[in-house]
């Protein structure tokens, strides 16, 4: 059996980085000038009108108890802290809960009298299909919402653009940006170094069944897209990802054909001892060359968010530089 490569995954979120906003002149003329252009972006800035899923939708500007369920990552990237966390029963992203960890939970599909009680003036969702409690109208009831279409829900770096302009941190969304390519260039450099052309795929063990990451599956975007890491022939044959996301068999996965493998399973995880254990396994060629990698938490893993992603990226460096 080959050596599994352990790590427990504990990370400190990115320092929180001010804005600073000013303006300096040098008359009376043009201080008056400035100060006046100030006053009238004050007053246009008390709301944002712009389309969403549902038509044209106007936020106020100053909101701040907001609620974006699966997008805290976005929220946290702003500086945001949100009003309530998304959980399923007392699962929660674990990745964020040094951000998160006083945050009170809200359940995954925001039902209306919990989001009555949680207080918001503003709610996000990443698509119409994520309002299965309700309807855009019956939130709306509640507090001013934002519904993602689907496309742009699905996009991390389109969420922290649009989730900027509803908070007018537009200038820290460019930030953010501009350092994660420059985060994942530098990354990719690296991983260049360490492994050159080698292939590398994703296999997550949950419960009693197995799943393979698809080219464009959650972190698959920063390993193939971000870190320009290989892509086996056998993920290639996959095809393209679908919204569902299927198990897949032990006996499917014999010609699992690359060289590094990421095994994303918390130990206890009942599929684990019986994919380790198994002929098939042991046999595939980053399992015999002693590339296996166990990663313990999946939650950042399995979504893209700005700070996912850094995590991810860490995880391949430390993991390959090992």
């Amino acid at each position: 059996m080959n050596r599994l490569k352990k790590r427990s995954l504990y990370f400190t979120p990115l320092l929180s980085i001010a804005l600073i906003l000013g303006a300096c002149s040098n008359s009376d003329e043009n201080n008056t000038g400035t100060e006046t252009d100030e006053n009238t972006d004050s007053e246009q800035a008390t709301e944002v009108t712009l389309e969403d899923a549902t038509g044209e939708v106007t936020i106020p500007a100053d909101a701040e108890r907001i609620i974006a369920p699966y997008m805290e990552d976005s929220l946290l990237s702003l500086d945001i802290t949100p009003a309530a966390q998304w959980a399923i029963g007392t699962s929660v992203l674990d990745y964020l809960q040094d951000d998160l960890a006083d945050v009170p939970t809200i359940e995954w599909n925001l039902p209306l009298e919990m989001t009555i009680e949680a207080d918001p003036d503003l709610l996000i969702f990443s698509s119409e299909a994520a309002m299965s409690e309700g309807s855009a109208d019956d939130y709306k009831e509640i507090a001013p919402t934002y519904v993602f279409t689907d496309e742009e829900g699905a996009d991390w770096r389109k969420q922290i653009d649009v989730i900027a302009t509803l908070t007018q941190n537009e200038e820290k969304a460019e930030e953010v940006l501009a350092d994660y390519e420059d985060t994942a260039a530098e990354a990719a450099d690296q991983v260049n170094e360490m492994i050159g052309d080698e292939s590398a795929a994703m296999v997550w063990v949950m419960g009693d069944q197995f799943y393979i990451f698809e080219e464009q599956r959650h972190a698959a975007n920063v390993l193939y897209g971000d870190l320009g890491i290989s892509v086996p022939s056998f993920i290639s044959d996959l095809g393209e990802t679908e919204s569902a996301w299927n198990p897949i068999s032990l006996e499917a996965m014999a010609d699992l054909d690359a060289d590094h493998l990421f095994l994303i399973s918390a130990e206890e995880e009942a599929g684990l001892a019986r994919l380790q254990d198994s002929s098939l396994w042991q046999g595939l060629p980053a399992v015999q060359n002693d590339q296996v990698y166990n990663i313990t938490d999946s939650s950042h893993w399995n979504l893209t968010g700005n700070l996912a992603n850094r995590k991810t990226i860490e995880d391949v460096l430390a993991e390959f530089g090992s």
